[in-house]
């Protein structure tokens, strides 16, 4: 172990960052080891990567100090903050702010920060087309990510910048799978239209990650941009309820019906429903099913998921 190269990981115990612990420590061949960080070292998912041979170490993105210890001596980072834990934009940016200045204070040589787009280059606070949140954003949590991404530039942090994309797993944790209607029948609902969406594996981002740590140096200062397909919500449909054996439609509703459900952050995914479907060609285009493949060739398509996954979707 004494001779791999340390990748810190940012929410080790999480979707993207245990991803990228998992592929580490699957490989048994890998020039890397796994430095989790956990703001809870006690919890059972980080014990469970101490039982498989990570190192794991207490630190919180509210806290550089503690960054700064746990990067200490490692080759590189996976850096990603998580909005939905606070909704906060500007805590966003200072998590990322705090992360930046870590890995320059630990000279890391490779940091593989999760981002995205800023939407108001495609669509301007003043465009009315879309509702302006927070009084300065669009899309808050992409716009804030977007944002923070000076922060590793302006210090000189060797970067990759990752747009990652749809999680296929939200429709496990954030209830948006297929719902009975009225009627009995299943119908999927987002406010695509007929455009495509990218998503993916949520363990497949941290797997796309580690091939871009295997790469060495070749995507330091570039942005890569990830997906496993590009499907409309017709298709996603149609995987639905070939995986479920039953009807499954489905329900093209508007962005300004989708802001009106009402859950916490229904404003601000449906503005980024409507930014992806409005900007299709860009949005899919930056997100290169070949190069995603290349990175992660174990990249699941979305058929393949559901038959891992279609138990744990509440079709409640």
């Amino acid at each position: 172990m004494a001779d791999k190269k340390i990748i810190a990981i940012v929410g080790a115990t999480g979707a993207q960052g245990g991803g990228l612990a998992r592929a580490i420590l699957n490989d048994k061949k890998s020039p890397f080891a796994v430095r989790a960080l956990t703001r809870n070292v006690d919890s059972a998912a980080a014990k469970a990567l101490a039982a498989r041979g990570a190192e794991v170490v207490a630190a919180d993105v509210d806290d550089v100090e503690s960054l700064k210890r746990a990067f200490a001596g490692a080759y590189g980072a996976y850096c990603v903050t998580f909005f939905w834990e606070h909704f906060s934009p500007d805590k966003e940016k200072a998590q990322a702010r705090n992360m930046a200045k870590a890995a320059k204070a630990a000279g890391l040589k490779h940091v593989v920060w999760s981002t995205f787009e800023d939407s108001r280059d495609w669509i301007p606070l003043s465009d009315d087309r879309m509702p302006t949140l927070q009084g300065k954003y669009k899309v808050a949590h992409f716009d804030a990510k977007a944002e923070a991404n000076a922060f590793f530039t302006e210090l000189g942090v060797p970067t990759t910048f990752l747009y990652t994309s749809f999680y296929w797993d939200n429709l496990i944790s954030f209830g948006m799978g297929p719902k009975k209607g009225p009627d009995g029948v299943l119908a999927f609902t987002i406010p695509m239209g007929d455009k495509k969406l990218p998503g993916m594996a949520a363990e497949d981002i941290g797997k796309c990650a580690y091939g871009i740590f295997k790469r060495g140096g070749e995507f330091i200062g570039k942005t890569v941009g990830i997906a496993g397909e590009h499907l409309t919500g017709s298709q996603m449909a149609a995987s639905l309820a070939k995986a479920f054996g039953q009807p499954v439609v489905y329900n093209m509703v508007e962005p300004d019906v989708y802001r009106s459900f009402g859950f916490p952050g229904a404003d601000d995914i449906g503005n980024m429903f409507q930014f992806k479907r409005d900007f299709e060609a860009d949005y899919t285009g930056a997100r290169n099913l070949k190069l995603s493949r290349a990175l992660n060739p174990a990249l699941q398509t979305f058929d393949q998921w559901l038959v891992d996954n279609k138990a744990r979707i509440s079709l409640e």
